[in-house]
């Protein structure tokens, strides 16, 4: 085996070669940064009560709209309710906003928002659900856990 000096070509393919590893592992790292805060993680009432939910991250909360809970104001879109699991936990949420058409007491709901430092839940987004059939898999599960 003969050790000298590297053939041009084989140089060059090294750099390619290089190159498009550097090039690959930095779009890969670039798409999981991303991927990484577009993560929103949902918690039930009983774990926001709990202080399992980060405190000013976003993130997505769920449960039924308690009865006689909703209250609205008489001069700004602000809209308070409680969302509960249907046990013993319930969270306060703050929406400013136009609420869907189908969000009612007694009907699931999911929030994307952020938990205040007073326990209230500050919501950017309210969605409820659309007709008596369907329910979201997160509130599926939660109640089918609770009633077990």
């Amino acid at each position: 085996m003969k050790f000298g000096k590297m053939k041009v070509h084989r140089r060059n393919r090294l750099l390619i070669l290089g190159f498009i590893l550097l090039s690959s592992g930095v779009a890969v790292s670039l798409a999981m940064m991303a991927l990484d805060e577009n993560i929103n993680l949902f918690y039930e009432p009983e774990q926001i009560v709990k202080g399992e939910a980060p405190i000013g991250e976003l993130i997505r909360a769920g449960g039924m709209v308690k009865a006689g809970s909703v209250s609205r104001s008489k001069t700004d879109l602000k809209v308070n309710f409680v969302i509960t699991d249907m046990q013993a936990s319930e969270v306060s949420m703050l929406y400013e906003g136009v609420l869907p058409d189908l969000f009612r007491e007694g009907q699931g709901v999911i929030a994307k928002g952020r938990l205040g430092s007073n326990g209230t839940f500050v919501a950017e987004e309210v969605l409820a659900k659309h007709d008596e059939n369907y329910m979201a898999p997160e509130l599926k599960q939660m109640m089918e856990s609770k009633s077990s």
